[in-house]
């Protein structure tokens, strides 16, 4: 029993790993409705740019506003020059303006910075630490304690300040909330603004697990059946979306995965996520589309 125990909270920590990850996509799909699918290359560009300052004896306080900085000063950027243009066009066409985007974002961050893989040091180390009669890791509950603090900041932003609640105008209607005077550009900034400090939190996490390296854009793979089945317009469905992936694709790796003679966490979240837009298409925590006939 303890050892299955184990394995759960195991995965459940390493589950809010992937939620760091989904709460980016949330925050633009939150504001525009559309699938961001630079995330991953803000999150790779956000890391490179920390571990590259860093690695120049850049203390690390001062590494992590610099790279603030970047990600905002970047924010601003792709909204005057990508976004701001395609005000008022379909969701499809916003959708092929972020994947344009990633591979620029890509191609700059390794035009300045190389190709090299870096290794990042958080001072967590990844060992086995013993609560309550279980084996966990370390470096998992900082990664856990890293997503409840920034799901709870984020809730008080979005639910109690006067820009989160512009914020949800503009998700619900567009058109509506700008002949109330919310300037969506200025909507947009903000939320590109804080999706990329949350895409540096994510980077720094994984940045430490696995390297920092060009492979690491490619975790944003694993978000997507965190958001199918948490609901792509809700931070709370990324945290239970995460806790669920991390815990099923555990278990699964050990009571499945010598049934089949291999591993099975590479692809069982998907099976999941299929099975979810089977019954619950929308997501656990996600609005439910309503078309009107």
């Amino acid at each position: 029993m303890s050892f299955f125990l184990e394995t759960l909270v195991s995965g459940l920590l390493a589950g809010t790993m992937y939620s760091l990850v989904a709460i980016g996509f949330v925050l633009i799909y939150k504001a525009s409705g559309v699938f961001n699918f630079a995330q991953g290359s803000m999150l790779l560009f956000a890391s490179l740019t920390f571990v590259t300052l860093v690695e120049r004896n850049v203390p690390f306080w001062a590494a992590l506003l610099a790279t603030v900085l970047v990600m905002v000063a970047g924010a601003v950027l792709i909204e005057r020059l990508v976004l701001r243009p395609l005000v008022d066009r379909d969701a499809l066409t916003l959708f092929m303006a972020t994947l344009g985007l990633s591979f620029v974002i890509e191609g700059l961050a390794q035009l300045l910075m190389g190709t090299d893989v870096h290794m990042l040091d958080l001072g967590i180390d990844d060992v086995p630490i013993s609560i309550a009669g279980l084996s966990v890791s370390q470096f998992d509950i900082f990664a856990a304690g890293t997503a409840l603090l920034l799901v709870i900041v984020l809730s008080i932003v979005f639910n109690k300040t006067r820009m989160g609640i512009s914020l949800r105008a503009v998700a619900d209607d567009t058109l509506a909330a700008q002949s109330i005077g919310i300037r969506l550009p200025a909507i947009w900034r903000i939320v590109w603004s804080v999706a990329g400090i949350v895409a540096l939190v994510a980077g720094l996490v994984w940045g430490a697990r696995q390297g920092v390296q060009y492979s690491l854009s490619l975790v944003t793979l694993k978000a997507l059946p965190v958001l199918i089945i948490g609901g792509f317009s809700s931070i709370t469905g990324a945290i239970v979306g995460g806790l669920l992936v991390g815990a099923t694709e555990s278990l699964a790796d050990i009571y499945i995965g010598p049934l089949v003679q291999g591993s099975v966490s590479t692809w069982f979240a998907y099976i999941l996520a299929v099975a979810f837009l089977l019954v619950r298409p929308a997501g656990l925590f996600g609005d439910r589309a309503i078309e009107r006939v």
